[in-house]
């Protein structure tokens, strides 16, 4: 009898392990991610290639109208912190910087991609650099 009941008693806690487990996957695939961390910069540049630095900087996800970030002298356009806050079919991050020197405001779209799922953020399409005339 004590062997029935705890032969029943495993089964229910394997089955509810199993369905917790099952739960807890729905929306993602069996992943396993390394533990580096993914960052998305983007160089301004003079008409000459040369690097430059811009003031009023930003990254704007154009879908949620989240200023992703904003940093003087490093111009991140995204990185995993910003994961969940990117879909996964790819969000336009419209970045954007003043050359003061040249008197001149420069944009452009960056594709990136993220998602609740997602290890990392990835680039999709955009440029690497953005060049003042």
């Amino acid at each position: 009898m004590f062997k029935k009941i705890g032969m029943l008693v495993c089964g229910v806690c394997i089955i509810l392990l199993t369905a917790c487990d099952k739960a807890d996957n729905s929306n993602c695939e069996d992943k396993i991610c390394d533990e580096s961390f993914a960052t998305l910069v983007v160089k301004f540049v003079d008409k000459n290639g040369a690097g430059v630095a811009v003031d009023n900087y930003s990254a704007v996800n154009q879908r949620t109208g989240d200023t992703l970030s904003v940093e003087t002298g490093i111009y991140i356009v995204a990185n995993d912190l910003h994961i969940k806050k990117l879909s996964e079919s790819g969000d336009n991050i419209k970045v954007s910087g003043t050359y003061t020197r040249e008197a001149q405001t420069k944009s452009a779209i960056i594709k990136v991609k993220g998602g609740n799922c997602a290890c990392h953020i990835s680039k999709i399409d955009g440029p690497e650099q953005i060049r003042f005339d």
